[in-house]
Order: C-alpha cells, then sequence, then structure tokens
C-alpha cells in the first residue's frame, strides 16, 4: 500500500533493517553469489577460448580412429555400438548409407551448411564435435551427449542448495558469536541510563568489543562517583539548613502579628518545602527499593486526595471525578500510597495554582453526573487499551506552550519564571511525581489540551 507508515512493516524484516548480524550475513551471501558468477562467467570464457586451441587437434584425430572403425560404406551396427560404448551421437549421410543415432542433433550442421560456413565455424557448433569424410563419399560426424536420464546424480541441485544454507548458517552463527558482547554492551548502557550503576558490563574477550564495554564501565564508574558525590553534598546542605530554618521560624512566630510577618513565615515555609523537597527527591533515585508498598485501591487513595485538596484549598472550584467505583480489580494495585498521595498534591496543587481563574463552585468534590461547570478540574483514574493505567489531574488554564512539554518534570524548571514565582512553587513538584512515577515503573505524561494540561502517572 503507498504510503504504509513504516510500523506496517512485517516484523521480521524490521528485525532484519535493524540487526548488524543479519546485514553482515546478507552481504556475505551476496558477495559470495556475485564472486561465484564472476568466477564461472569467467572460467566459462577461458576455457572455450582455450579448447578450441587446445582439444579441436584431439578430437579431429579421435574422429578420424573411430570413423575407420565403421567400414566402407559405414555399418550402422558398430556405430551404434559406439554409442553404447562411449557418450557420442554418431550421423552418417552419403550415397549408401543414411544413418544418425540421436535424431535431430545434427541440424545445425546442416544449416550451417546451407549458409555456406564451414564445419568448425557453425552456429552453436561445440568444439568437442568432429567430422570426417570418408573416401567411399560418405560423412560421418560426432559430437557428445549427456549421459541417460538416469545416470544424472538428482540429488545434485538439492544438495548443492543444503550446502549454501548450511554454510549460510555457520556464517550467521559467526557472526552473531563475534557480536554477542554488543549484546551485553546495550543491556549495560541501558542500565546506567537509567540510573543503575552496580553492575558493570562484562567483558568476556580482549578485542574490541571488549575494550569499548570496557571504557564504558570507566565511563560510568566516573558518572556515578560525580552523582553521589552531588547527591551527598545536596544531601549535607539540606540537613544543615533544616536546624536553622527551624529556630527562624521559632523566631519569626514570637514575632507581633503584621504583614511582614506573614511574608516572612511564608518565606520560611517555602524554604521548609524546598528542603523537604529535595530530600524526597533524593530518596527517590533509588527507585523502586525506595518504595513502600502495599496493596491498595487506587480509586480509593484518589478520592481521599481529592478530600483532603478540599480542606487544604477551601476557596478552590469543586473537582470533577472521573474514578471507578470502590473496590474495582483493575484498580488494585501494589503501590506506596504515601507518595502517591504526595503526587497527587502535587498535581492537584499546581493545577490550582495554574488552572483558569475564576472558576466557580463549592470546595470539595463532584462526580461526573453532577457536573455543572465545563472548566472544572478533573481528576481521573482510568485503564488504558494496552492495559495500563492512567491517574492524573486535567486543568483548563492557559495550558503549557508545546515547546516546553518535553522540560516539564526537570528540576528547577519554569516555562514562565517570573509567574511562578508570584504564585509560589520552586520547580520541584512535578519533579517528585516524575521520580515517584519512575520508582513505580511507570512514567509522567504531560499532554496539551484545549485549553489546559493533563498530567496523568501512567504505569
Amino acid at each position: 500500500m503507498h504510503g504504509r507508515p513504516a510500523r506496517w512493516k512485517p516484523r521480521w524484516l524490521h528485525r532484519l533493517s535493524h540487526s548488524i548480524k543479519g546485514r553482515l550475513v546478507a552481504l556475505f551471501v551476496l558477495l559470495a553469489l556475485a564472486v561465484t558468477a564472476v568466477f564461472l562467467l569467467g572460467s566459462q570464457r577461458w576455457l572455450s577460448a582455450g579448447w578450441q586451441v587446445f582439444a579441436a587437434p584431439l578430437v579431429g584425430d579421435y574422429s578420424q580412429r573411430l570413423a575407420a572403425e565403421l567400414g566402407s560404406p559405414p555399418d550402422p551396427a558398430r556405430a551404434r555400438a559406439q554409442v553404447d560404448r562411449l557418450p557420442l551421437a554418431v550421423s552418417i549421410e552419403g550415397p549408401v548409407v543414411n544413418y544418425q543415432t540421436h535424431p535431430g542433433r545434427f541440424e545445425h550442421r546442416r544449416a550451417a551448411e546451407h549458409g555456406g560456413q564451414d564445419d568448425g565455424a557453425a552456429h552453436g557448433q561445440a568444439p568437442w564435435a568432429g567430422s570426417v569424410l570418408l573416401a567411399d563419399g560418405h560423412r560421418v560426424q560426432y559430437t557428445l551427449v549427456a549421459p541417460p536420464e538416469f545416470d544424472r546424480p538428482r540429488y545434485l541441485g538439492w544438495l548443492t542448495l543444503a550446502l549454501l544454507l548450511g554454510l549460510t548458517a555457520l556464517a550467521y552463527a559467526a557472526v552473531r558469536h563475534q557480536l554477542k558482547p554488543l549484546e551485553a554492551i546495550t543491556a549495560g548502557v541501558q542500565a546506567f541510563g537509567s540510573g543503575h550503576f552496580g553492575q558493570p558490563i562484562a567483558v568476556r574477550r580482549p578485542d574490541e568489543l571488549g575494550q569499548l564495554a570496557q571504557r564504558i564501565n570507566t565511563m560510568a564508574h566516573s558518572l556515578h562517583g560525580m552523582l553521589d558525590a552531588k547527591r551527598a553534598l545536596l544531601l549535607a546542605i539540606s540537613h544543615e539548613l533544616r536546624s536553622p530554618l527551624t529556630r527562624a521560624r521559632v523566631n519569626a512566630e514570637l514575632l507581633d502579628d503584621s504583614a511582614e510577618r506573614q511574608a516572612l513565615l511564608r518565606d520560611l515555609g517555602e524554604m521548609r518545602d524546598l528542603i523537604s523537597s529535595l530530600l524526597e527527591s533524593e530518596r527517590l533515585t533509588a527507585g523502586h527499593s525506595a518504595l513502600l508498598t502495599e496493596r491498595s485501591d487506587l480509586a480509593l487513595l484518589a478520592r481521599e486526595a481529592a478530600e483532603a485538596h478540599a480542606l487544604s484549598h477551601p476557596q478552590a472550584a469543586a473537582l470533577l471525578l472521573q474514578l471507578p467505583p470502590p473496590g474495582t480489580a483493575w484498580a488494585q494495585r501494589e503501590i506506596d500510597p504515601l507518595r502517591l498521595r504526595l503526587l497527587l498534591r502535587n498535581l492537584l496543587d499546581n493545577a490550582v495554582r495554574h488552572g483558569r481563574p475564576g472558576d466557580v463552585g463549592s470546595a470539595g468534590s463532584v462526580d461526573s453526573a453532577d457536573r455543572a461547570d465545563g472548566a472544572a478540574t478533573e481528576l481521573f483514574l482510568r485503564q488504558q487499551d494496552d492495559g495500563r493505567l492512567a491517574l492524573g489531574v486535567r486543568d483548563h488554564g492557559p495550558g503549557v506552550a508545546p515547546e516546553h512539554l518535553s522540560q516539564l518534570g526537570q528540576a528547577f524548571y519554569r516555562p514562565d519564571s517570573a509567574r511562578l514565582r508570584s504564585s509560589g512553587g520552586v520547580g520541584l513538584g512535578l519533579t517528585l511525581c516524575r521520580l515517584i512515577a519512575l520508582a513505580h515503573e511507570g512514567e509522567l505524561r504531560f499532554q496539551a489540551r484545549q485549553p489546559g494540561l493533563e498530567v496523568a502517572m501512567v504505569w
């Protein structure tokens, strides 16, 4: 089909186009076929020219001897005896005897004679064909013939094909063995890219691929050391800041109530949240091992998060809940409830902070059947067609420009830094959400909506 997308390619063709082993074996086979064809064609040309020079006199002399055995006039019975003894075809033409052991075999000679050509230059005449003119006027012609059909090795073609396939299989096995370290290198690079540096790439051979694996291990070791140093420094600074920050907050609480006191407490609260987020993000870098999982009902957990959000944001618009009923089988999963509550709280706070201003409604939550305002922030849990779960929030605010979507979730990234500073947040909320999703072996997905933004943990 013209214009068919690449994903509709057959799986074997897709794997072959991405397999170095398969392409090398195909290249070897094509090279072998090309070399064989060139060799056979060149040898045929060379042998045909050389045969005419060296074998023609021998064939002529041998033809004279065979013709002498036939007598005068030539005896067809003796000609038949020669054919039974040798792989020959005999033709006798003359005033007394006209006989052919293989009728139609010598028609090209008659055509050549009628065209005025010499017997030795007849069209299609092989150099190993002989012609003898006897003294009694008879012409005896000899030419080689193929052996009888039952004498031919019928299995020769199939044996050749089997040998070719066997050699191809051996070539593939040899190439696969030579390139086998690439599989370990690929798995190691993927593990290093995911932050797992505990298992280095196994170096099995001292060749170029082994040297490549060793260099990648050295690079990963250096990166691991730098990351550990960064984490240690960050954790040390965060822990050291907690004590003076706590003392500063206690002292601020003792001040008289004023606008300056409220601003100071707000700033101290942001610093406390920043330190807590940094510490939590460093814990989550350990991945799934940092989680305390248990069997939980995701729908019930999402409803509890909506109720907690309503209590902490009494002036916010009502949430639209798109959740399955409690007890739904596919909503029962092994999760870390504490971390998922943190994820939902961050997503809901982000939606309230950047959602469309002017949303109306009382604090709390409403089911989809009771929805009154098309711009309500949505909290959803759904099962996708591929079996994965999507738990997230969709707001109806101004959204995020498409060029910023791929960078959301990076630490301290702000699409609009001035607006975010005025509305709160330091750029770590979505980073924590991304780390929580990764620790649950999922991903944090950002999708632009019209209007608004949808952020969901998919796993």
